[in-house]
């Protein structure tokens, strides 16, 4: 019979890429680590990890175990987290990775609420935030240094849910064309009008760092209406980018919730002929979405997306 800690090991050093990396996530040495998978492949009768130059890789063999040890420890977690459920108890530090502006609409408003519950809490929350791009947080819940990842996808940009992991939508927000109302003037393109980007082609632009996805969704909604953005500045702040609008710098795509609550001057806000969407939504390790813990803040941040989404719907009537 395979053993369960084992397969673990296996499914770590398939996380974490060395052996060196996976004992110290797993609090081993590494000749305890490579005892075990010798006493893995002995088990196994195969082959599990073969030497790639100095480092280990995974047989075919070590990831079909993998495939199978993912299933086995998500059913693992899924088991403690109904016995903790039945204890009636918090599990302590709820670790969390979100970009911006989930963290400041979102996590925020949640831990306004977690502080000011008290005794009086459903289950016993306390919050750590990492602020990271999606791409960032979901490697970090790869690598269980967070439980829970706030991340979003684009209608343009999709994502992918890492294996072993479920997904929770929380809310849906519009991107939106951001003018100074002098440039939106001189396009002939009234307040709140709709817009085709392709009137843009020849207007400088404002955009987010290249490592983002952000960025990348610019280039393909561009892209769709026909032209190549010229970008004149970058940055991967959004209140420097509505700033910069506001200043007359340039033409900006801004997801609705990344605008500040004070908007630092006159801004044209217009919809999109052909809509983009951002999807925003948390996801986890597959079973641990039923520990109390962060079943509970799974409940705080559907309330916080809830009126998220009802002021978006006020503003569009």
């Amino acid at each position: 019979m395979l053993d369960v800690r084992r397969l673990q090991i296996l499914q770590y050093l398939a996380t974490y890429g060395t052996v060196a990396a996976a004992a110290q996530a797993l609090h081993l040495t590494a000749p305890a680590v490579s005892q075990q998978l010798a006493t893995l492949e002995r088990e196994v009768g195969l082959p599990v990890v073969e030497k790639h130059g100095r480092t280990l890789r995974l047989t075919p063999v070590g990831e079909l175990l993998v495939s199978h040890a993912e299933i086995v420890l998500s059913d693992l977690a899924s088991a403690e987290s109904d016995l903790e459920a039945i204890r009636g108890g918090g599990r302590g530090i709820v670790r969390i990775a979100a970009f911006a502006s989930a963290a400041r609409t979102l996590i925020a408003p949640v831990w306004n609420r977690v502080l000011g519950a008290g005794e009086e809490a459903e289950v016993s929350l306390m919050l750590e935030l990492v602020e990271q791009e999606p791409d960032a947080a979901l490697e970090s819940l790869r690598r269980r240094d967070v439980d829970l990842a706030v991340v979003h996808a684009y209608t343009v940009l999709p994502r992918d849910v890492p294996p072993g992991c479920e997904q929770t939508k929380l809310l849906e927000e519009p991107v939106l064309l951001a003018l100074h109302p002098d440039h939106a003037t001189r396009l002939g393109i009234g307040p709140g009008e709709t817009v085709d980007l392709g009137r843009l082609s020849g207007s400088p632009w404002l955009t987010p760092g290249p490592e983002t996805s952000c960025y990348e969704m610019i280039q393909r909604a561009c892209g769709a209406a026909g032209f190549v953005p010229a970008v004149r500045s970058r940055s991967s702040d959004f209140s420097v980018l509505t700033a910069l609008v506001a200043a007359g710098a340039g033409a900006a795509l801004l997801p609705r919730l990344t605008l500040p609550d004070a908007i630092p001057g006159p801004i044209s806000l217009h919809p999109l002929l052909h809509p983009v969407t951002r999807t925003v939504y948390t996801v986890s390790r597959s079973g641990t979405s039923r520990r109390p813990d962060i079943r509970h803040l799974g409940k705080l941040l559907q309330q916080a997306a809830t009126e998220c989404a009802e002021i978006l719907r006020e503003e569009n009537g």
